[in-house]
């Protein structure tokens, strides 16, 4: 019924919005804003090879977003998200966070916890716009862009001086603090941004799932999303020497506290400490210009993740300690244990040339150093990993109505040896208004050092040991992808068809205790044991569609995702494989949006949206699936106008107005972890002086931002 439901309202949607691109305005959706993830070179969007989905900063200003999770979950129906602990477990079209490149300004984001992704490091007021690419980018980005590329592309102040804040305050104790200040000395430019977040946190459910207590527990302290609080504080400086060259220099700190409620059951909510994350970035680079169509860029990026327990009661624990198994080694209240601490180095060389025969060639070379210390969690302590690779890319326009880009990446990883991943994509235009793209791309990840040398015991109801495997083998994928878009007369849509092959999937399975360390065995006497293994192989497929329509100052837009998966899981007690779908799938996904947006009098503003967010039920191999749901979300932008240095703005709206609240007991699959209905509001002060200044290293293409129009 659910489904029906939702596919009822699709089909209305679109019936409305084609209806109304036929009776008003004929001006067109241009698409004239400039991406550059899908090749790594500056393209208009209507002219890119590879299909690219742009969440804008207008789009993101009429949103008002909580976090970077909220954005993509709300305004791209191809994403999943739910909340926890160690970060977020994400999904785009059926795979999971480790198969998903997250970049800023195109670099890796570093904060891996466990498999999921810490993005509190973005602060979702420094982002511009966003652009996702789906499918294996391999060949460009080298491993782990098997599902796609999410590429945050930040704000770029010029003027001579910027200073501004943002409140956000929100029910459950959300609150969000956002400070930029900006200066501009003659050549030298300067931007520093800091953040500061706060949440209670929340609890859905009391009730623990029954297969993973001794007995039915009813008032459980354990909470959906704990209390926490972090904060990131970074600086961007950039050196223009002359018109042709540039160089910069960055760097971050970003800390994190999560609070654990300590309750009375030892087999689920008895907690004596918390958890504590300490990132650090380092960066520095150079841009020469060679002329208005070549250039050459060198970066080198440091990134360390560290965790960590902090200890808020005297507690006996045993494991690792420097390297070596200890028995029951005291802590005692402030104290801190490390748990991981990942360390990464990326030297980077690129260069773009305009060639003969209306041909742009991209090369460049890479080299990756991976370090991980982890005392308890890896036997020696310590573990590293590193990765070299050069790769070349050709794109030309020989014939007018087709565009075609090629490109191909030689990986070498000390362990695995080489790998090539090629990747081809064209473009085809029949007229102003009809573009056609196809995309063939292999994908290759190779396992990383955490899936073959961790190993911990988590305590639940008996003893659970954990296992890296350092038989493992590289993951491999291939992906093909077929999309025809439409664009003209305030409408523009795009319907694209895919299919992802991966090959020797990592996952962790269940292993007969006679296959882990005897010694491991005599001394935790685990009910399981489980092991990073390659037994699957899946296939992913499905139809995004998406819709947007605008009329002077309405828009509106639909995005709808169908997925159908498969994989084969190894069955250790019937030993064989078995087909089953990819945890977590949700076949039909959908979001709806509608704005308003006018200006009453030259100092007053005044904007209105409302959204959806839909999804069919959550498919999972054990303990059942989690439920299907949709959430509707209204806010209000309200721009007090800008005096000759002054600009103030408010936000005020309304989450999950509806009340939905998933239920499930604690353990088990939750379709959404939302709170329930939540009232949020934001105010922002802007103080600029000094005029903005020119970037001779900004996009040299024409830019027509026809959805940032005030």
């Amino acid at each position: 019924m659910r489904k029906q439901r939702l596919i009822i309202l699709i089909t209305f949607f679109v019936l409305a919005i084609t209806a109304m691109a036929q009776v008003e305005s004929d001006k067109e959706v241009t698409l004239d804003e400039v991406v550059i993830t899908g090749t790594g070179t500056e393209h208009l969007l209507k002219n890119a090879p590879v299909q690219t989905e742009v969440i804008s900063g207008k789009q993101l200003r009429n949103y008002g977003a909580r976090s970077i999770e909220d954005i993509l979950g709300m305004l791209s129906a191809s994403f999943d998200f739910s909340e926890s602990d160690m970060g977020s477990r994400m999904q785009i079209n059926g795979l999971g966070n480790s198969y998903i490149l997250i970049l800023i300004d195109g670099k890796r984001i570093h904060g891996d916890n466990g498999g999921e992704n810490d993005l509190g490091l973005i602060d979702p007021q420094n982002i511009d716009h966003i652009e996702i690419v789906k499918g294996a980018s391999s060949a460009l980005y080298g491993s782990d862009a098997i599902a796609g590329v999410v590429n945050i592309i930040t704000k770029k102040r010029s003027e001579g001086m910027l200073m501004e804040n943002s409140t956000r305050v929100g029910s459950y104790g959300d609150v969000r603090q956002h400070n930029g200040l900006g200066l501009t000395l003659g050549k030298l430019q300067s931007f520093t941004n800091f953040q500061w977040q706060h949440s209670d946190g929340w609890q859905n459910t009391s009730v623990e799932d029954i297969h993973q207590t001794e007995f039915l527990i009813t008032d459980s302290r354990n909470k959906t999303v704990n209390r926490h609080t972090n904060w990131q504080i970074s600086e961007r400086l950039t050196y223009h020497i002359d018109n042709n060259l540039q160089l910069y220099a960055d760097g971050s700190f970003y800390w994190k506290r999560i609070y654990r409620p300590s309750g009375k059951y030892a087999s689920t909510d008895v907690h004596t400490y918390d958890l504590m994350y300490r990132n650090a970035s380092a960066g520095a680079g150079a841009k020469l210009n060679l002329s208005k169509t070549d250039y050459i860029t060198f970066d080198v990026n440091w990134n360390r993740h560290a965790y960590y327990y902090l200890f808020t009661d005297t507690t006996l624990t045993d494991g690792y300690y420097k390297g070596k198994l200890t028995h029951y080694y005291p802590y005692f209240p402030t104290q801190q244990l490390l748990q991981s601490d990942q360390q990464r180095t990326i030297v980077d060389l690129k260069g773009v040339f305009a060639v003969p025969y209306n041909n742009r060639l991209s090369a460049g070379m890479e080299y990756r150093y991976d370090w991980l210390k982890a005392p308890v969690r890896v036997k020696g302590g310590r573990a590293s990993a590193n990765h070299q690779a050069i790769y070349v890319q050709d794109e030309f326009d020989m014939i007018r109505w087709i565009n075609i880009s090629a490109g191909l990446r030689l990986n070498h990883n000390h362990m695995f040896g080489f790998r090539l991943t090629p990747k081809l994509s064209a473009m085809i235009h029949t007229g102003e208004r009809f573009r056609w793209r196809a995309t063939w791309s292999q994908g290759f990840k190779v396992p990383t050092i955490k899936e073959m040398y961790y190993q911990y015991v988590r305590k639940m109801v008996g003893t659970y040991l954990y296992l890296g495997n350092t038989e493992l083998k590289p993951q491999t994928s291939n992906y093909f992808s077929l999309g025809g878009e439409y664009n003209g007369h305030g409408l523009s849509i795009t319907l694209t068809a895919y299919h992802n092959s991966v090959d020797n999937m990592i996952t962790l399975v269940t292993i007969p205790k006679s296959e882990a360390p005897g010694e491991y065995i005599v001394e935790y006497d685990p009910i399981a044991v489980r092991q990073f293994r390659n037994v699957e192989d899946a296939k992913t497929m499905g139809i995004d569609f998406t819709a947007r329509y605008r009329i002077r100052e309405v828009s509106m837009g639909m995005g709808y995702s169908y997925l159908n998966t498969r994989a084969n899981i190894y069955d250790t007690e019937e030993n064989t494989l078995k087909r089953v779908v990819i945890d977590g799938m949700a076949r039909h996904k959908a979001n709806l949006f509608a704005t308003w947006n006018h200006r009453f009098t030259p100092g007053y503003a005044f904007g209105i949206g409302l959204y959806a967010k839909m999804s069919s039920k959550r498919y999972y191999q054990i303990n059942g699936d989690g439920k299907g749901y949709n959430i509707w979300r209204i806010n209000t932008t309200h721009d007090f106008g800008r005096s000759k240095s002054m600009g103030y703005s408010l936000e005020a709206g309304i989450d999950n107005i509806f009340n939905y609240v998933d239920r499930t007991p604690h353990g088990l699959h939750l379709g959404t972890t939302t709170p329930g209905t939540t009232i949020y509001a934001k105010f922002t002060i802007k103080f600029s002086k000094g005029k903005r200044t020119s970037n001779k290293f900004n996009s040299n293409l024409k830019q027509n931002y026809y959805d940032e129009e005030d």
